[in-house]
């Protein structure tokens, strides 16, 4: 090959390269792809890599005995300070486990339980029926929204789920415009600053991390409640 190809080789090669990987960052504007950890995806946001999500094997580990003494989820509840006509959503409500803690306290009110496994879903189903609980509302949500009606909801709920969206961007939106002008959304995670804490990195997340996250999507951090026993309890609400 003379030096005058090889010199338009290089050039053509050099403008296909530049246009791809445009049109590579164009496509995943939000996102960056890289090689990450084992636990995660190798999809970041913000600095962070999404982790994989826990399947319906894991819900024998949503429903352990132990969870009230290692996350104090009655307190939790009670941060949340339901009253009788709220309508709340349970974002990731896996089994349904805090489900079924809030629908007794918005008796009047509703309760959304969204998740994107139908296999969860169909165990709040069943234990919808064998609880005769009414005031509970199946939804399955997808990867990009949790498919709920538009200004419809005082509170959403998101307990160790949000660092497992493997959209934020899309999933914040969504909720932005689920959530009344006046809703909070209670963001629950590990918490990243504490190493102590038995859980897996891309388990946890920092306050700082949340607050980077939530504020380029229209939220603004209201109160970080810190009365959990392993776990942030953050209120965001709408900028």
């Amino acid at each position: 090959m003379n030096k005058s190809i090889y010199s338009i080789f290089l050039v053509v090669f050099a403008v296909c390269f530049i246009q791809c990987k445009g049109q590579t960052e164009t496509a995943n504007e939000n996102y960056v792809f890289k090689p990450g950890s084992f636990d995660g995806t190798g999809k970041w946001y913000k600095g962070r890599e999404i982790s994989h999500v826990m399947g319906y094997q894991g819900i024998n580990w949503l429903e352990r005995p132990e969870r009230e003494k290692e996350e104090n989820t009655s307190r939790l509840i009670e941060n949340m300070n339901i009253l009788s006509g709220d309508t709340i959503s349970d974002i990731g409500a896996g089994s349904g486990y805090h489900v079924f803690k809030i629908a007794p306290l918005a008796k009047d009110g509703l309760v959304y339980a969204v998740d994107i496994q139908p296999k969860m879903l169909q165990a709040i189903r069943e234990s919808k029926k064998k609880e005769k609980v009414d005031n509970i509302k199946i939804i399955k949500g997808s990867e990009k929204s949790v498919n709920l009606p538009a200004n419809s909801v005082d509170k959403m709920l998101l307990v160790d789920v949000y660092h497992e969206f493997s959209y934020p961007v899309e999933m914040l939106t969504s909720m932005h415009s689920a959530l009344r002008n006046d809703g909070e959304i209670y963001l629950v995670e590990y918490r990243g600053e504490d190493a102590s804490i038995p859980i897996k990195k891309l388990h946890k997340m920092t306050e700082a991390q949340a607050v980077k996250e939530f504020k380029a999507n229209g939220f603004r951090l209201k109160e970080n409640i810190a009365n959990l026993p392993w776990q942030h309890c953050m209120i965001f609400v709408k900028d």
